[in-house]
């Protein structure tokens, strides 16, 4: 199966939105390792602790703090500057979070990614743009099916819309300008990561972490619902080398699914936590229903087509997931340095 190729990301001169974040840190470190010349722009962290601050990422990347729902901030924050790929992954990510300010979720979400494209129109050496979605795209009818690249997109709270709005952006962005230009502008869709140093607030792994090291009890507000659970570095293994296709190939599919390995089980929220809770020596979760949530019972997306036409697919399955992840945060709470955790862990998927 294939897999980021460090010969195609040598000396490459990437732009990272969202180095701040989860799996934009992530990211951040592999491309370095890679060999890529990576500039990174987004807001500083919000939220302590942080694996962008943990693992020092700001020295491994050139690092640009700018909020990019502010065009003329964009503008200045990447002037005089070249690239040849981008790949944007700041967002505002948590369903929740949206619920209660919509209108900032669409400023980020939206207006982010168009100022985003607007500002790359003038990049004349740029090769590809992949802009990072989410599963959580496409209509939802809670009938169960695995969601495809051409069903239809929709939203029921503000942070799917927003996400399918950006597809949407990126489209007009890309038929408008970019296709005449010859630079392939697409979508990537992720499924639900899972990873260690995700802090955030509302993200399942990261509730356990927290209520494990209180010696408290993880919430649950849906846990009979299913997800397309992957580990991060399986999600960021598909975007690059995605990218690494668009860059060489103008027929490449405008947008791609990444998720679990086609075929296998679903894997509800309430069994996940289990997992991790007895990985990590934590209590048993518990279960509160929240009658007035907006978020889908059941969600699953078919990545058969990055197989077929990328020859890639997900190598951790459910448990190999957590376990992993688990295993990060068990050395990193014994002082081991996040740093050289995540390099590891890289080190130890490439070589699966």
């Amino acid at each position: 199966m294939s897999r980021p190729d460090p010969a195609f990301w040598s000396g490459k001169r990437v732009l990272l939105t969202g180095h701040t974040g989860f799996k934009g840190s992530w990211a951040a470190i592999w491309l370095s390792a890679l060999g890529a010349k990576v500039t990174g722009l987004a807001l500083a962290p919000d939220q302590a602790p942080a694996l962008f601050d943990l693992a020092g990422v700001g020295g491994v990347v050139q690092s640009r703090i700018a909020d990019l729902r502010d065009q003329a901030a964009v503008e200045r924050a990447l002037k005089g500057q070249s690239f040849d790929l981008v790949l944007h992954m700041a967002a505002q990510p948590i369903v929740r979070t949206s619920i209660e300010d919509p209108v900032a979720t669409f400023a980020a979400n939206v207006l982010g990614t168009a100022h985003l494209l607007q500002t790359l129109r003038g990049q004349p050496a740029l090769q590809a743009v992949l802009v990072i979605t989410s599963d959580k795209v496409y209509a939802n009818n809670e009938q169960g099916r695995a969601f495809q690249e051409g069903d239809a997109l929709g939203g029921k709270d503000p942070y799917s819309a927003s996400k399918a709005a950006a597809e949407i952006v990126t489209q007009s962005f890309a038929r408008s300008f970019f296709d005449k230009a010859g630079v392939p502008v697409a979508t990537a869709r992720g499924g639900n990561v899972i990873g260690g140093g995700d802090f955030s607030r509302d993200r399942l792994v990261a509730d356990i972490v927290r209520a494990g090291k209180a010696q408290g009890v993880t919430v649950l507000r849906h846990p009979e619902a299913t997800r397309p659970w992957q580990h991060v570095l399986d999600c960021v293994a598909g975007y690059l080398v995605y990218l690494e296709r668009l860059a060489s190939d103008p027929a490449a599919p405008r947008a791609l699914n990444f998720g679990p390995k086609p075929g296998g089980a679903e894997v509800t929220v309430g069994e996940l936590a289990t997992r991790a809770t007895q990985a990590l020596g934590a209590k048993p979760w518990c279960h509160e229903p929240d009658p007035n949530s907006l978020e889908a019972k059941a969600l699953g997306i078919d990545a058969s087509l990055a197989r077929q036409v990328l020859g890639f697919e997900s190598r951790l399955d459910a448990p190999a997931a957590v376990e992993w992840t688990m295993d990060w945060y068990r050395a990193q709470a014994d002082g081991d340095e996040a740093l050289v955790l995540v390099q590891d862990q890289i080190k130890r998927y490439e070589s699966l």
